[in-house]
């Protein structure tokens, strides 16, 4: 029996035979669009599948069935991800607002939806940020503080201490294992499983950071007010703190703590290396003072289900590396910056930190994640060019530093966007982490000469341009382009909004929101599957994710999942499932899901895929300029 509290056990048996964890709500639609609704300001698109050639007529009828608006549709045409020949349903000019509007075309009848003159996702950003509490360690979750009680539970991993590991890995590759424990408490489990890791931590934590950041320099009052102090679902809601800094602040506790102490000298693979005879990495001894372990996770992964306070597995500290060591040093200098009134004693110690980490990197710049271990994601990167910067660029903008400047000055990377600049970083990912440092000098104070960043600012809004392109060429429309959708395929699209949020914060324009819109639009069911992907959110949405605790499907005893969590989405590109196996080569990329708890390649849940949803939520909800 799970330890989960005995006076809600019954109630999770209750609600599943009930039908509260339900499988989505009623068939699909032939007519998708966002199942919160739309914005009577805003753009407002649906899409239909239909074989017709020619444009077809519709019409917007509103709660009494009298038509409010008619038009034609656009003929996209065949669309590749979908596997759909898309017609296009734009009725922006519609400005009305109220409840049940339906749009009709022939036969095809959407569901009825709200045209909303204020903005839909006040509830949205609450749940998304109310996902990290819920999947904190070393902490017991608590009734009051979540939306049902059978999603309480005691704390797990408290505390959370472990030392290296120090035996065979899969391969028959031994480490050495070290002479100290750390308790590295706190933190967020990563996704699916119980694992901690610092690298998808880093990326979290700074989106978090970032959305705080934005708002006050930027004097965004809706977004500062919707995560003040007594807002969240937390316990620190009442210590004159952002409930969203709280929050992120759990996680940069964890990561401080995987610090490598001062004094250790330590047998590490250097460079990039193939595995030799006999599966052996060369190790060569360093000293490894200062920098980060690359995860704390257990030697095999638990079973499914299982409650955090029921996890039996030995957890170890898996050797540092470069990456998690830069990942370190870039939140910690952030988190400086962001606490540095706030809890002056907390800033500095963060500061400090980073300092010592980011030495620590330039010491060992090639020391990448290898082993093949069992219980536990690898998250292995082998180019750290952009870790480097971005490193380098918080540190800058929290210290002024000359040494800093040098760094990014001398970067391939400086001032680069996404897809824009002197080397393009890459879409944002946990292992393509440039267009973080450039939007950090693009928006926090810093010491670049003003003509820099413009030129930061401009590479950002150059790439959200080849974003835009991107959702004029899909028949969904939205601002995603690739010949396969990858794991975490919807933070891929999330990430690029963030990119598309703050081309509007810079230049004003309204196109660039309107291509966060579809990103979001997107997500929340104007897509081949007429799902939402975002729990207890829309008409159809996920039910079943890959998680440990959130498994009622596994296990009627215990939770279905809160509201607010993510899927990854579709995944075209690795199908290593049991659900997506018998897929493969049967389904075009945008319909490569399945709402199955088993489908771990599509429907697992992950902090660095929750963070974005928090940031363009928040993003799309504040008041037009």
């Amino acid at each position: 029996m799970p330890r989960i509290h005995t006076a809600t056990t019954a109630l999770a048996l209750t609600l599943a035979l009930s039908g509260f964890a339900r499988a989505a709500e009623g068939p699909a639609r032939p007519i998708r669009l966002n199942q919160l609704g739309v914005e009577a300001l805003g753009p407002k698109r649906a899409m239909l599948a239909d074989p017709s050639a020619s444009p077809l007529a519709w019409t917007l009828r509103d709660a009494q069935g009298a038509v409010a608006a008619s038009g034609r549709t656009q003929v996209f045409g065949d669309d590749a991800a979908s596997g759909e020949h898309v017609h296009q349903i734009d009725f922006s000019a519609f400005h009305g607002v109220g409840e049940g509007y339906r749009l009709v075309v022939g036969a095809a009848e959407s569901r009825s939806f709200p045209i909303r003159a204020a903005r839909l996702y006040g509830a949205l950003k609450a749940d998304a940020l109310g996902f990290f509490y819920q999947n904190r360690a070393s902490i017991p979750i608590e009734a009051r503080l979540v939306q049902r009680p059978d999603l309480a539970r005691p704390a797990g991993h408290a505390p959370d201490k472990a030392t290296c590991f120090d035996k065979a890995d899969q391969r028959g590759q031994v480490w050495a294992g070290c002479a100290y424990t750390l308790d590295a408490s706190h933190g967020w489990y990563d996704a699916g499983d119980q694992g901690k890791y610092v690298v998808n931590g880093g990326i979290a934590v700074w989106t978090l950071q970032n959305a705080y950041e934005r708002a006050v320099v930027l004097g965004k009052t809706a977004t500062l007010a919707a995560f003040a102090d007594g807002q969240g679902r937390i316990p620190e809601n009442a210590n004159g703190v952002s409930d969203l800094l709280d929050e992120a602040r759990w996680e940069m506790d964890f990561l401080l703590a995987m610090q490598v102490p001062a004094g250790t000298t330590m047998a590490l693979p250097v460079g990039l290396q193939r595995v030799g005879p006999g599966g052996r990495l060369d190790l060569t001894s360093v000293d490894a003072s200062g920098m980060a372990h690359q995860r704390l996770a257990d030697e095999h992964w638990t079973a499914l289900p299982t409650a955090p306070a029921d996890d039996r597995e030995t957890r170890y500290l898996y050797h540092p590396t470069t990456a998690a060591t830069l990942n370190l040093a870039a939140t910690a200098a952030q988190a400086a910056r962001l606490w540095k009134s706030l809890d002056p004693a907390f800033s500095a110690r963060c500061l400090e930190v980073a300092r010592r980490a980011f030495a620590a990197a330039r010491r060992n710049p090639e020391i990448y994640a290898l082993g093949d271990f069992t219980g536990s994601g690898g998250y292995g990167d082998s180019n750290l060019e952009d870790e480097v910067y971005w490193a380098a660029a918080e540190l800058y903008a929290t210290t002024g530093a000359a040494e800093y400047a040098a760094v990014l000055r001398a970067s391939p990377l400086f001032l680069a966007g996404p897809s824009a600049g002197g080397k393009p970083t890459g879409d944002i990912g946990w292992p393509s982490v440039g267009a973080l440092g450039t939007i950090t000098l693009a928006l926090a104070p810093n010491g670049l000469k003003p003509d820099e960043i413009a030129a930061a600012r401009a590479n950002l809004v150059a790439s959200a341009d080849r974003y835009l392109a991107d959702d004029a060429r899909q028949g969904y429309g939205l601002p995603y382009a690739a010949p396969g959708y990858p794991w975490g395929s919807n933070s891929a699209i999330l990430n690029r909004a963030i990119v598309l949020g703050l081309a509007a914060d810079f230049t004003g324009k309204s196109a660039y929101r309107d291509g966060a819109v579809d990103a979001m639009d997107y997500v929340m069911g104007r897509n081949p599957l007429d799902r939402s992907y975002v729990t207890g959110h829309g008409a159809r949405p996920m039910t079943h994710p890959h998680h440990r605790f959130w498994a009622q499907q596994a296990d009627a005893r215990y939770p279905a999942p809160p509201p607010g969590v993510l899927s990854g989405g579709p995944n075209s590109t690795n199908m290593g499932d049991p659900v997506a196996r018998d897929m493969k080569g049967k389904c075009a990329p945008q319909t490569c899901w399945t709402d199955d708890y088993r489908a771990f390649t599509q429907n697992e849940v992950a902090i660095n895929w929750n963070a974005p949803l928090v940031w363009v939520a928040s993003w799309l909800d504040e008041p037009a300029r």
